[in-house]
């Protein structure tokens, strides 16, 4: 029987709250901390725990046990020294797992030198979700897996429909890998190459963010 994760999430700003909210409503137990009574009360009623603390309190983070918790979120807004400090305590208490939001590039760079675990960019990426959108419609979806490679789930457009993945050749053309198809609701992650594609399949695709982009205004709509 696997042991389920228990989580702290340190900030309870939208970013944090949202992630708090979340993993309480999936059954997880959730410590949710600020030094903002007020944010506290906000999301008391919906995790196991809500505390008022000053997390650059090394003391204050021992106190609560931090050191217990598998997972620690730190998503403090924009006082970029006390998330740094923070990330420090917890780095020192012997936290398993730090995921730490990071408010820019140089703020990131400080994070991962210092030992986060993960360092997200929540507002940088939805950033580019949003762009993706705008000059991408069939961009359903976009993950960077890193500076230059990416995951995207591409709507099939009216030039693909009725085609085979072996006809589109996608990872000669573009060197780009189908991962999956998802049709009707369902993921198949072993597509047959010389099935036809219909209207509403979706490709989840891997590849170099430069011939993903190719791919998709290759097969853009008219």
């Amino acid at each position: 029987m696997q042991v389920r994760k228990q989580f702290a999430i340190i900030g309870l700003g939208r970013f944090g709250s949202s992630i708090a909210k979340y993993l309480a409503e999936m059954g997880y137990e959730v410590l949710a901390v600020d030094d903002d009574a007020s944010r506290v009360q906000e999301v008391a009623h919906a995790v196991t725990h809500a505390v008022s603390a000053d997390s650059t309190d090394e003391e204050a983070m021992k106190a609560l046990g931090i050191r217990n918790f598998d997972v620690v979120v730190i998503a403090i807004g924009q006082d970029i020294q006390s998330s740094i400090l923070t990330t420090l305590i917890l780095k020192d208490l012997g936290v398993p797992y730090i995921i730490v939001k990071a408010q820019n590039e140089l703020h990131g760079k400080v994070l991962n030198k210092i030992g986060a675990d993960k360092v997200v960019f929540p507002e940088r990426d939805m950033g580019l979700r949003v762009a993706h959108s705008l000059i991408s419609p069939n961009i359903l979806e976009h993950i960077e897996l890193s500076d230059d490679t990416s995951i995207v789930e591409l709507k099939v457009s009216s030039a693909m429909i009725g085609k085979s993945l072996r006809q589109l050749d996608i990872r000669q053309k573009f060197n780009c890998n189908v991962l999956a198809v998802k049709r009707n609701g369902d993921m198949d992650i072993t597509p047959l190459p010389n099935e036809s594609l219909a209207k509403d399949d979706v490709l989840v695709i891997v590849g170099k963010n430069d011939q993903l982009t190719k791919l998709e205004q290759a097969y853009a709509e008219v």
